[in-house]
């Protein structure tokens, strides 16, 4: 069933487990995947920019959707759906550049003989069978393109499984590119409801990428046909996402006003429910009171409860059952923390005790080392922890306590510190977004996933790795050394072009 989750009002309903899962794969992987692979990049890039319009006149009807089924404000559903939008349109122009080629050359030829005429020339060619995409309630729009764009760019067809409690509006676009005629028959697919039998239809060929929780990724990962066959696989799973503010951002200097901002509206923007919120805020034991103080004024700010309300800021929740589940991880984080502000006791908008709508959270944290659940458990929800630093060393070995993450961000005016501070959380963060007052204006954002730079991260957060720009192209294909004499890989050449990210 899909539900409003302020009103509860019944909006839609899924079925049980799809009949005839293997045809359905096998077709999309003969009839998509030859049909795609007959054509260019460039070809694919312009059915690309096809789909985009067509969904661009759609959008008042998507947004709709949206407010009732996610519960989201205009501004919030615009994250989702703008942002769908856009990285669709991002790789229409990357594969513009590509032209008329149809497989990748990984950089330059080997000489295997002395005479130079046998050689080697790594070449990356799309893959045989299908991209199935396994996807999490947050983003139904979002979700959906960020792994179709590149997919379809190379060649793959798609099949897309979207979390039932918000599947109306990935349905409504799949549907209205379809309808369309914009790509050709079996190149994008849809299962709704029941998730059984997906894995069991996957080939040794066909690729998996799944976003959602670490035990549901376990599950995965153990799967016969996913052990068994290397069906390759990308993972994005839990992440305790932190910001870090400089030892030099004291109140009152443009970082720490700039740090304070960008916390709460990251807590907030979709009621919390992003992969990159965060989770985690670290700063100075010196100043944690005055973070507080000044987060907590911002926040009261924020008034929570039906999106149709215009005095609304935060929606609700996703559904009751994410409710019941962020409150339960709250009671957790609680039993280490103090509540520094509590917006669950905020009255809401037109909305009752029964919505999933939840007020804003920020805890306190001050002995770092011994807290264990903050740094292991995250509540997906409008929740953050902030947690007190002694020195630099200590914020990054706190950063690292979380495992791996998504994304950390570093508020500061301090150049060398926040480079050296930067350069250390890498290895744990798949993004690391540096911010200074000279770019208070122009910097993305913590929390937005931007399609030129990698999103995922190792470790807890799933060791997977999307988007890049073109990077993202390398797990729709396979390298193969083509070892040949130098006059046959000339030929293989002409319908090939270099991959440069």
């Amino acid at each position: 069933m899909i539900a409003d989750p302020v009103t509860g009002e019944t909006l839609a309903t899924t079925g049980g487990a799809a009949a005839g899962l293997p045809e359905a794969f096998a077709y999309a992987r003969s009839e998509g995947g030859r049909a795609l692979q007959a054509m260019s990049y460039a070809q694919r890039a312009a059915m690309l920019s096809e789909a985009l319009k067509v969904m661009q006149t759609k959008k008042d009807e998507y947004y709709a959707i949206s407010l009732a089924n996610s519960g989201t404000t205009k501004n919030d559903s615009a994250v989702d759906i703008e942002g769908g939008l856009f990285t669709l349109g991002f790789y229409a122009k990357l594969g513009a550049v590509l032209g008329d080629a149809r497989t990748l050359k990984d950089g330059a030829a080997s000489m295997l003989s002395k005479d130079q005429l046998f050689q080697s020339q790594h070449l990356m060619v799309p893959i045989r069978g299908l991209a199935l995409f396994i996807n999490a309630f947050n983003f139904p729009s979002w979700g959906l393109w960020e792994k179709a764009a590149p997919a379809l760019l190379s060649g793959v067809p798609v099949v897309v499984k979207p979390a039932t409690v918000t599947a109306w509006l990935t349905h409504r676009m799949v549907a209205d590119v379809i309808e369309a005629g914009v790509f050709p028959q079996g190149a994008l697919s849809i299962v709704c409801g029941s998730s059984a039998g997906l894995l069991d239809a996957l080939t040794p060929f066909d690729v998996l990428s799944f976003t959602g929780s670490a035990d549901t990724a376990a599950k995965i990962r153990s799967h016969p046909v996913i052990a068994r066959d290397s069906v390759r696989t990308n993972i994005e799973a839990d992440s305790l996402n932190v910001t870090v503010l400089g030892e030099d951002a004291l109140p009152g200097t443009p970082a720490f006003d700039l740090y304070v901002d960008n916390l709460v509206r990251d807590i907030t923007i979709k009621s919390g429910q992003r992969c990159t919120a965060p989770r985690r805020a670290l700063v100075p034991k010196a100043v944690m009171h005055a973070v507080a103080e000044a987060a907590a004024g911002k926040l009261a700010a924020i008034r929570v409860g039906n999106p149709r309300n215009a005095e609304t800021v935060m929606g609700s929740l996703v559904s009751r059952e994410q409710y019941d589940s962020a409150r339960e991880g709250l009671a957790l984080l609680n039993t280490e923390a103090s509540v520094l502000f509590d917006g669950t006791a905020q009255p809401l908008i037109d909305a009752d005790e029964n919505s999933a709508c939840m007020g804003a959270t920020l805890l306190g944290v001050r002995d770092a080392d011994a807290a264990v659940e903050v740094h292991r458990h995250e509540v997906f929800g409008p929740v953050s922890s902030l947690i007190g630093y002694k020195n630099a060393s200590h914020a990054i070995d706190i950063a690292h306590r979380g495992l791996g993450s998504l994304v950390a961000s570093i508020y500061s005016a301090d150049l060398q510190w926040m480079a050296s501070t930067a350069e250390a959380l890498a290895s744990s963060h798949g993004r690391v977004h540096v911010v200074s007052p000279e770019v208070a204006k122009t910097h993305t954002g913590h929390g937005n996933v931007m399609p030129g730079s990698i999103h995922g991260g190792p470790g807890r957060a799933g060791g997977g790795e999307e988007l890049g720009g073109l990077r993202a192209l390398a797990f729709y294909h396979r390298k193969s050394a083509i070892q040949a004499p130098s006059n046959v890989l000339e030929l293989v050449e002409q319908h090939s072009t270099e991959l440069k990210v």
